[in-house]
């Protein structure tokens, strides 16, 4: 591969030619091109018109043409997964079957289950056995197109456990294969048994971990805001230490039942309120007038039988992004071309519209203008698709890569 230098700094340059349909997020140009320099995109344009003038060789050029003879293929931006929560050890399929066989909370509870399984699992576990497991499942985000996520801590619910697993996330960023990663705190998931009782100093501690967290690598902090976890109150509280701390604020909101959350969130100016599922026309018009993004998981509202109002959203002007809501006690899903199919097909999300929120949208949630469409100046994270078409996004449930590229770099094959 040549190499130029700036300034005495070695610069990559890399060209990806013949596109047969390029989607860049904002329009679709056929027969395009996309030039680059180290991460960054520098042109995008029409294959025919690529600059006369280029720094330096570009020896590393893929031609899309002729990759699984596709006849140029379809190329997006990377995709982003604005909801995931992968710092867990351990499984609850044996409770999903419960619940699947109509088990209710408390039977599962006592059989061992819930939340505090997990917690008790992921607590249990080594670091390094703990670190393999979140590793594994980001390459499989990575590996099916998703070149950002969004992870939430919230498993170990101790200081110590809940800073360890944001060092672990920011340490496993650097790694090859591995996607950009949004570090979210979340020790404000759930009250841990210990301080059975005495829920008021747990919501302190929260407050006073914000800074620790921030320090150690989290950009935003997040509050499951639910009848049964954390009223409008402690959330109020925590968020604000957390922006303090400087911290994006996001909230679990109206997850499963009216708490108000969605119109917290549009109070306090979250960067995002997430799931919606109970939200109204009250909570949306809130929403829109706050400029707060809306992250929408069409996985577990197909599991609650709870659909969030996205039309609503989107006619209102909200920015929408789509999430996975990865959980040991939801679903396993690292596939976001599946989530897509599910927001088409649940949601009534058009596929321009259900493709924007997984990048654009997601961008937009995670406050990162820097990702989510192929422009000049913006990382060079990209997929091309085993697909000459968007469309196929609708079709295949789980629509496959053939090659991703991480900041320009190709992580797959």
């Amino acid at each position: 591969m040549s190499q130029f230098t700036r300034h005495g700094i070695p610069v990559t340059v890399r060209l990806l030619t013949n596109i047969g349909r390029l989607w860049t997020g904002s329009e679709i140009m056929s027969n395009a091109a996309i030039l680059t320099q180290d991460e960054r995109i520098t042109w995008v344009g029409p294959a025919a018109e690529l600059p006369e003038s280029i720094p330096g060789v570009v020896d590393d050029i893929v031609d899309v043409d002729h990759v699984e003879n596709l006849g140029g293929g379809l190329v997006t931006p990377g995709l982003i997964d604005a909801h995931t929560h992968p710092v867990y050890a351990g499984n609850r399929w044996a409770e999903l079957a419960m619940r699947s066989g109509g088990s209710s909370a408390t039977e599962i509870a006592a059989a061992g289950g819930g939340m505090a399984s997990t917690v008790t699992v992921t607590r249990g576990t080594d670091p390094w056995t703990l670190c393999n497991g979140v590793r594994a499942r980001l390459r499989d985000w990575l590996f099916s197109g998703t070149t950002t996520i969004e992870a939430k801590t919230g498993y170990h619910l101790t200081r110590d456990g809940e800073l360890a697993d944001v060092r672990l996330l920011r340490s496993l960023e650097n790694e090859v294969a591995v996607p950009r990663i949004h570090v979210t705190f979340l020790a404000a998931h759930s009250v841990p048994p210990e301080y059975f009782g005495r829920r008021h100093d747990y919501v302190d501690a929260v407050g006073s971990w914000c800074a620790d967290a921030a320090a150690a690598g989290a950009d935003s902090v997040d509050v499951y805001c639910e009848e049964g976890r954390f009223t409008e109150h402690e959330a109020r509280w925590i968020l604000g230490a957390g922006r303090a701390a400087g911290l994006l604020p996001r909230l679990h909101a109206c997850g499963q039942s009216r708490t108000g959350a969605a119109r917290l969130a549009a109070e306090i100016g979250c960067a995002s309120a997430d799931l919606l599922h109970e939200a109204d026309d009250d909570d949306v018009a809130a929403l829109a007038q706050a400029g707060v993004a809306a992250v929408v998981c069409p996985g577990t509202s197909k599991q609650t039988g709870r659909r969030p109002p996205v039309r609503a959203l989107l006619d209102k002007g909200v920015a929408v992004a789509l999430g996975s809501d990865h959980t040991p006690g939801g679903n396993g899903i690292t596939s976001m071309p599946l989530v897509i199919a599910l927001a088409i097909a649940d949601f009534g999300m058009s596929v321009t519209e259900a493709l924007r929120a997984a990048t654009i949208g997601g961008a937009q949630a995670l406050r990162a203008p820097d990702r989510g469409a192929l422009v000049r100046g913006r990382y060079a994270d990209m997929v091309l698709w085993d697909a000459d078409h968007e469309g196929a996004f609708a079709w295949s449930y789980g629509l496959k890569p053939l090659r991703v590229w991480r900041g320009a770099n190709p992580v797959v094959p």
